[in-house]
C-alpha cells in the first residue's frame, strides 16, 4: 500500500491538468462572456453595414463543332479537302467561347453601355473593365455549357449584365470566323479574290499580245499539252494552298502533311518531265518569236483558269457548310434578377465571429496563467531577466 502510494507523483506546479484549465476558464468566466459578446455585437453591426450583393446567372450552349457534310464532296475536288477538318484545331471549343467573353472587347462596350465608371465610382476605364471582370465568373460545365455568373449590389443590373454578355457574344461571332466551316470559307474567298485578278491579268495580257502579234491557231496536239500543263500548274499551287493552310493548324510531322508534300513533289515531277518532253519534241523554238508568245500567254491563261476554277468549288462548299452549321450560340436560360441575395452570409459571420472571440478569450485567459505559473518559480526568474534583457535593442 505504501509502495503504491509513493510511486504516486504529483505533477509539476508548472503544469496544468484539465480541470485546473477548466477551474481558471470558470474564474473569469466574466471576462470571457464580456470579449465573446462584445465580439458577437461587433460582427452583428459589420454584418449589417455590408452590402447586399445578388448573383444573376445565363446559361449558353454553344455549337457543337462537327465534322464538314460536304467532307466526300471535298475528296472529289482535286484533294484541297485533306486539312480543312483540323482548321478548328481547338481542343475544346467551349475555351474559345469563353475566351471571347472574356475580351477587352466586350468588356469595354459594357462598361460604356451601363455607365460603370459611375457605377463603380472610378474614373479609369481600365479600372472599370478589372472591376467587371472581377464580378464576373464564365466557366465551362462538364455537360458542355457555358455559365456567365454576375455579381453586384443592383439585383436588375446584374441580370441586365448578364443577358448583355450573350448579346455581345452573338454579335461579334457574327464578325469573326469562329467555326470550321466559316474558317474554310474566309481563307478560299480570298485564294479565290487573288486568283480572280490574276486570271483579268493573262486575259488583258494574251488580248494585248493578240493584238500586237496578230491571231495564231494551235494544233491539236499542242492545245493537249498546254492544257496538261496548264492543269498540272493549277494543282501544284492548289497543293501550295493547301500545305499553306495546313501550316497553320498542325505540324510539319503530321502524316497528312507529308502525304500532301509528296503529292506535290509528284506533280512537279510530272510537271519537269512534260516540259521536258514538250521541249525535245519541238525543239526548243525560239521563245521569243509571235507564236511562241502567244502560246506562252494563252498557257497562263489556261493556268490560272483552271486554279480560279478549283478555288471556286472549294468556295462554294465552304459557303454550303457555312449555312449548314451557322455555328450560333443559343441562350438556354437567360439571367432574371435574382430574388435573394447572394452575399454576405449575415448568420455565418456573426456565429463565426462570436466563436472566435470566445476562443480567443480562452487561449488568451490560459496563455496568461501558464506565463504566470512560469514566472512564479525560482529557476525561470533567471530565465525571463535574461529574456527581457535580450530584446532590448543595442546600439
Amino acid at each position: 500500500m505504501n509502495n503504491v502510494s509513493s510511486t504516486t507523483t504529483a505533477l509539476p506546479d508548472d503544469e496544468l491538468s484539465l480541470l485546473d484549465l477548466l477551474i481558471v476558464l470558470l474564474r473569469r468566466k466574466k471576462t470571457i462572456l464580456a470579449v465573446t459578446a462584445a465580439g458577437a455585437a461587433l460582427s452583428v453591426g459589420i454584418s449589417l453595414a455590408l452590402p447586399n450583393i445578388y448573383l444573376a446567372t445565363a446559361t449558353l450552349l454553344p455549337p457543337q463543332q462537327q465534322q464538314s457534310g460536304a467532307a466526300a464532296m471535298l475528296s472529289q475536288l482535286s484533294g484541297l479537302a485533306g486539312p480543312v477538318g483540323g482548321m478548328g484545331g481547338i481542343k475544346n471549343p467551349n475555351d474559345l467561347y469563353i475566351g471571347m467573353l472574356k475580351s477587352r472587347t466586350i468588356a469595354d462596350r459594357l462598361v460604356q453601355r451601363f455607365n460603370l465608371k459611375k457605377v463603380y465610382g472610378l474614373d479609369s476605364l481600365e479600372l472599370a473593365r478589372s472591376e467587371l471582370m472581377s464580378n464576373t465568373d464564365i466557366t465551362s460545365g462538364k455537360d458542355g455549357l457555358i455559365a456567365i455568373q454576375v455579381e453586384g449590389r443592383d439585383r436588375q443590373q446584374v441580370a441586365d449584365l448578364a443577358n448583355a454578355y450573350t448579346r455581345e457574344l452573338l454579335d461579334l461571332t457574327k464578325t469573326l470566323a469562329v467555326t470550321e466551316a466559316s474558317q474554310r470559307r474566309v481563307f478560299y474567298e480570298q485564294q479565290l479574290l487573288a486568283s480572280k485578278d490574276n486570271l483579268a491579268r493573262a486575259e488583258m495580257a494574251l488580248k494585248g499580245s493578240i493584238n500586237t502579234q496578230g491571231l495564231i491557231s494551235v494544233e491539236t496536239e499542242s492545245k493537249s499539252l498546254l492544257e496538261t500543263n496548264a492543269r498540272l500548274r493549277a494543282q501544284i499551287s492548289a497543293k501550295e494552298i493547301e500545305l499553306n493552310s495546313m501550316r497553320a493548324f498542325i505540324t510539319t510531322t503530321n502524316p497528312d502533311f507529308r502525304r500532301t508534300e509528296e503529292e506535290l513533289s509528284s506533280l512537279r515531277q510530272q510537271l519537269v518531265s512534260l516540259q521536258r518532253g514538250r521541249n525535245e519534241a519541238s525543239g526548243n523554238p525560239d521563245s521569243g518569236s509571235a507564236g511562241m508568245l502567244n502560246i506562252q500567254r494563252l498557257r497562263d491563261l489556261k493556268y490560272h483558269q483552271a486554279l480560279y476554277e478549283m478555288l471556286a468549288k472549294q468556295y462554294e462548299v465552304a459557303r454550303i457548310d457555312e449555312a449548314k452549321n451557322p455555328g450560333i450560340v443559343q441562350i438556354l436560360d437567360p439571367a432574371v434578377q435574382p430574388e435573394r441575395k447572394f452575399k454576405p452570409k449575415r448568420s455565418v459571420i456573426v456565429v463565426g465571429s462570436t466563436l472566435g472571440a470566445f476562443a480567443l478569450a480562452c487561449l488568451w485567459i490560459l496563455l496568461g496563467e501558464w506565463a504566470g505559473r512560469a514566472a512564479r518559480l525560482p529557476e525561470n526568474g533567471d530565465r525571463f531577466i535574461q529574456l527581457r534583457k535580450s530584446l532590448h535593442l543595442r546600439g
